[in-house]
């Protein structure tokens, strides 16, 4: 892995810093707190997220910065053949690959989990491979035995030989249980030979059955052949004699109901005749009916005219009395230049109203005004005394030796005089903070303009509902004397409708006395009109009840000779009901037998058939049981395979982990030499991987400080070079921070010779330190400070030759 370039928006310390970063050994220079560690956070916050942070997602946002500003992390960095580019920030991140337009993640769990396959490390593992800090220098010193040698197997790749065989362990588990249910589904061939000899032999015996059933059905039909014409002829002949019975039933009920017919015709012809001899004694009777009827529609037309006539008499009085109350109250209504004078009064009114509202609102502007005014003014001086006191505060505790708020130098003599000041100006801000209070305790209450001008508004606001209330009567009586007037057109109108039809309705006079007599004599007729329409329905119905008598009397003629020539025809047929059951049962009996051969014949046909798939069904189940031993042998293959399989992995692990620990103190021994400048020239881990020192072959009981932050340096070391020979990973980028701690100058210098010295296996070193002392061995350096009056970090190039550049 290598680091392109970082860039950090509002991320701790940094407000806006990029840097491109190279190869070579590359030093991150500047006080402690000024922003160096939080660019190596930052790296890996981009990578793996809020987990690789300090604090929260509120503490990574810079102080000064915007409660809702962006914070914001892109790392470009080269892994193998590809180029990658992270952007990530509090809501979200991005993983773009090669330039491309579109990102290969869009999430944050996305894009941590995509860079975590990608380096094929979790992120402790990358700190503890990537990064190391003085703190992290004795890493495996906190752990267990087991714990020491689980870690290094996992970084350097063996882990995996581990995970291989866990798989193994998983598919072999699979592949027993499937064995075991291979073979315990296996039936027993014996069993299976001896259901194909049974099948076999059912077969055989069904074959037999099935052809004796074959000779039983073609026997009956044989004798059903030879009974059929004679059952044929009977059924024949019962069925014409059924059709002759039935005829002859229908011809006596034909003859009984021509009897009946003629019975009740003869009845009714009788009862017609009699109804058209009573038609001639009405019609007489209902001669003056007809005249009677004319009248008496005269002398009601008579009757309606007279009480049209009243009704429209009681109408036209009742409208002149409508019309002339309308006329007293068109009397009584107001003039019409009423209504503009109280309008006018409206107005002035409204404006003396408008006149006042506004001076009323000037004059409490200006009150609200001075008050807030004057609130102001004294929560500045109170925010300038704070200051003052505070300020004050700080002088007297630092004494004559502090550094002035001001100028930032020693205040010495002029102490008492700056004391002065400040008093004199806090005596000051005291008094005027004592002025405004009382200007605000005078402002608390209204002044008397206000109350004043408030009272005058309110009565002008009564005069102008007074007004509005007159005016809008005035309005509503002349709308109502208008609406009045319309109506009185109306009603004229109507009145003259009224003449109208009075002088078109006729003259005669009304006879009630006659009207009541004709009303009476129609009364008397109207029950004998109705008896002679009656009557004459009945007398109209002569010609066709003389037709029908004549019809039924011939009808009953025919029937009778139908009857006299069917019980012929059943005598010339010869049928007998006892011979045709004899033919009959013995029909049925050859039937049932014809059947019940029929019926073996299919069983025996069934049970053929399912001897014949018995028969098939034994020899696919010893060939089913053929092939799922085939399965079964290749299933104990595939296992023997995977034992032998995790027996090599295994063996592999074992020799690794042996050879690891010898290796690992080859490599660590090497970089201790160049530590320690030949010093110390072997470094050993025990069974357990606790380091120790040899000093001239013999294990050094007590070391120092500084001793032991370079053999755990040399080990780190180790474990890097290990991981990018032998773990097969992209490893050509180390991070070492503040690793300095407790080194003196020469060992200082030993480390950073060996940085220079690993570059053809670690193209990309990046130290970070406070110390300057050791700024001459590096290839580029960068210079981190802090600005308090922007409130963040500054990072700059610094040439390798001076100190003095600004960041």
């Amino acid at each position: 892995m290598i680091i392109n370039r970082l860039r950090l928006v509002n991320f701790r310390q940094h407000e806006s810093t990029e840097l491109v970063f190279g190869s070579g050994l590359t030093g991150i220079v500047g006080p402690n707190g000024a922003g160096k560690t939080t660019l190596l956070e930052a790296i890996a916050w981009a990578m793996y997220g809020m987990p690789a942070a300090r604090g929260n997602r509120e503490t990574i946002r810079r102080r000064g910065a915007a409660p809702r500003s962006r914070v914001e992390v892109e790392l470009d960095f080269s892994l193998g053949p590809h180029h990658y580019r992270i952007l990530r920030t509090l809501g979200g991140a991005e993983l773009y690959q090669d330039n491309e337009a579109a990102p290969i993640a869009n999430s944050i769990g996305s894009v941590t989990e995509r860079v975590t396959r990608l380096m094929g490390m979790s992120r402790d593992e990358f700190f503890n491979t990537y990064f190391t800090g003085q703190k992290e220098l004795a890493v495996m010193a906190a752990m267990t035995a087991s714990e020491r040698a689980t870690f290094l197997s996992r970084v350097l790749g063996y882990e995996r030989l581990r995970v291989a065989q866990d798989r193994l362990k998983v598919e072999r588990a699979s592949l027993r249980a499937q064995l075991d249910t291979l073979r315990s589904g296996l039936p027993d061939p014996e069993v299976l030979e001896e259901a194909a000899k049974a099948a076999s032999d059912r077969l055989t015996a069904a074959d037999a059955r099935l052809q004796l059933a074959r000779q039983q059905v073609k026997s009956a039909e044989a004798r059903v052949a030879e009974l059929g014409p004679r059952w044929e002829t009977a059924q024949q002949q019962k069925v014409a004699a059924a059709a002759l019975e039935s005829d002859l039933r229908l011809a006596q009920q034909v003859m009984e109901t021509a009897r009946q017919t003629a019975t009740r015709v003869t009845a009714e012809l009788a009862a017609a005749e009699a109804a058209a001899k009573r038609m001639q004694e009405l019609d007489a009777a209902l001669a003056p009916r007809s005249a009677l009827r004319e009248e008496a529609g005269a002398l009601t037309r008579d009757a309606e005219g007279n009480a049209r006539r009243a009704a429209l008499g009681a109408q036209r009085k009742e409208l002149a009395q409508r019309r002339a109350d309308l006329a007293k109250q068109i009397g009584k209504s107001p003039a019409a230049d009423a209504l503009e004078r109280a309008r006018a009064t409206v107005a002035t009114v409204r404006q003396a109203l408008d006149f006042s509202l506004e001076a009323l609102e000037g004059r409490r502007t200006l009150w609200v005004q001075d008050a807030q005014a004057a609130a102001t003014k004294r929560e500045g001086l109170a925010d300038q005394y704070r200051e003052l006191v505070e300020q004050r505060e700080r002088i007297m505790e630092a004494g004559q030796e502090g550094a002035c708020p001001t100028c930032a130098r020693p205040l010495g003599k002029e102490f008492e005089s700056v004391l002065g000041v400040l008093d004199r100006q806090i005596e000051e801000v005291t008094f005027n903070g004592s002025f405004y209070k009382q200007r605000i305790e005078q402002l608390k209450d209204v002044p008397p303009e206000v109350t004043q001008l408030e009272e005058q508004m309110q009565g002008l606001k009564r005069q102008l509902e007074e007004a509005n209330a007159a005016h809008a009567r005035l309005a509503a009586s002349l709308a109502e004397a208008a609406r009045w007037r319309d109506e009185v057109q109306n009603l004229d109108a109507r009145l003259a409708g009224i003449e109208a039809d009075l002088a078109a309705l006729p003259g005669a006079v009304y006879d009630q006395a006659r009207h009541e007599l004709v009303q009476a004599e129609l009364k008397r007729l109207d029950p004998l009109a109705l008896e002679l329409e009656r009557q004459r329905v009945g007398a109209d119905r002569v010609p066709l009840l003389q037709e029908q008598k004549s019809g039924a009397d011939a009808k009953r003629l025919d029937a009778e000779a139908r009857d006299r020539g069917i019980r012929a025809a059943l005598a010339a047929l010869g049928f007998s009901e006892e011979g045709f059951r004899t033919v009959e049962r013995a029909w049925r009996e050859l039937e049932t037998a014809r059947q019940a051969a029929a019926l073996s014949l299919v069983r025996d046909e069934g049970e053929a058939t399912a001897a014949k798939e018995a028969t098939v069904q034994a020899a696919r189940r010893i060939e089913d049981r053929a092939r799922r031993a085939r399965e079964a042998d290749a299933v104990a293959l595939a296992l023997r395979t995977n034992q032998e399989l995790d027996h090599a992995l295994g063996d592999l692990r074992n020799e690794l982990n042996a050879t690891l620990r010898p290796d690992l103190s080859e490599l660590a021994s090497v970089f201790l030499r160049d530590l320690t400048n030949g010093r110390y020239t072997e470094l050993e881990l025990d069974e357990d991987y606790v380091t120790t020192l040899l000093d001239e072959g013999e294990p050094k009981g007590v070391i120092s400080g500084g001793e032991e932050d370079v053999a755990n340096l040399a080990l780190r070391l180790a474990i890097s070079q290990m991981i990018a020979e032998r773990a097969g990973q992209p490893l050509s980028l180390l991070i070492l921070d503040e690793i300095f701690g407790s080194l003196d100058d020469d060992h200082r210098a030993a480390v950073v010779d060996l940085l220079r010295s690993l570059a053809d296996r670690f193209p990309q070193v990046i130290l970070i330190t406070h110390i300057d002392s050791v700024r001459d061995g590096f290839d580029r350096i960068v210079r981190v400070t802090y600005d308090p009056r922007r409130g963040s970090a500054v990072v700059a190039d610094e040439p390798l030759g001076g100190h003095d550049v600004a960041a």
